[in-house]
């Protein structure tokens, strides 16, 4: 009597267990991604390395569900005037992506811009004399775009200006 009485309570209770995991996002973010979006979108040349060494290995964060994709500088040159600004663009459309994703965008909107202009002010650090003079005008005028026009590109069915 015993064996039949415990046969269906184990069914029971597999069944009960069975129908819980399957309630259960099976993609679930890890509950520091806002911990880790944020160290990746600082003004900090340690938070761009953070970002561009995840970047070049995105398989590791696949967890997080990131949205790595970027239009780069949208509608304004990528390298103006050679200048290479596409990376600074890329991390700064992450930014506004996942930000926006997570429902987050505006309260970190400003940081996101400024942190695009310090990427952009590192590219320009590289020159000298006319040259350096003429790609921090550029990245000045970048900054000003998007910190007066930027929008969260793609997510919302908007493009950004960076």
């Amino acid at each position: 009597m015993r064996r039949r009485l415990t046969l269906p309570l184990v069914s029971a209770v597999l069944a009960v267990a069975a129908s819980l995991m399957m309630a259960t996002p099976a993609a679930a973010a890890p509950a520091d991604k806002p911990q880790v979006l944020s160290s990746w979108t600082q003004e900090s040349v340690t938070s761009y390395n953070a970002w561009l060494s995840a970047r070049n290995n995105q398989g590791a964060w696949s967890a997080y569900g990131f949205d790595w994709s970027t239009d780069y500088c949208s509608s304004s040159p990528d390298n103006p005037f050679g200048f290479p600004f596409s990376t600074a663009c890329a991390r700064h459309d992450f930014g506004y992506r996942n930000y926006k994703a997570m429902g987050t965008f505006s309260a970190n909107k400003s940081r996101l811009d400024s942190a695009f202009y310090a990427d952009l002010k590192r590219v320009c650090a590289k020159y000298s004399g006319a040259t350096k003079a003429a790609c921090d005008s550029t990245a000045w005028t970048y900054y000003q775009a998007v910190s007066i026009f930027g929008v969260s590109p793609m997510v919302d069915g908007t493009r950004s200006v960076a």
